[in-house]
């Protein structure tokens, strides 16, 4: 190969890479790209924010939500989960058993609703 050749080689493979890692840089910074994980994270926060509401909406759709919600403000704010459990507004329509983050989600949701 002639040095002429090989140094234009050189530079290209060089600045290939640099723009190749500029690119990279810039795509994960302002892009908006993201990796497997981080999307996995936004996708399960995503669903337990939606699964929390629909717990909420259990909550209030019940006949007597006012008593509860008075009896649910009663309760140690660290074992408000556990009432939530107890009345199963924590399982989605179709589910047996669910997920104990709904219920501390929920129990967050109800809170808010005490506080207005």
């Amino acid at each position: 190969m002639k040095p002429e050749t090989e140094g234009k080689v050189k530079f290209g493979v060089g600045g290939l890479i640099c723009g190749a890692l500029i690119a990279i840089i810039i795509g994960f910074a302002w892009g908006g790209w993201t990796t497997k994980g981080t999307t996995q994270k936004i996708a399960d926060e995503a669903v337990l924010a939606s699964q929390a509401a629909i717990c909420v909406a259990l909550f209030m759709k019940q006949p007597n939500h006012e008593e509860k919600l008075k009896e649910f403000e009663a309760i140690d704010s660290w074992r408000r989960y556990e009432f939530i459990e107890k009345g199963g507004w924590d399982r989605m329509p179709g589910q047996e058993k669910a997920d104990p983050s709904v219920a501390r989600a929920c129990a967050e949701g109800l809170e808010v609703l005490i506080k207005k």
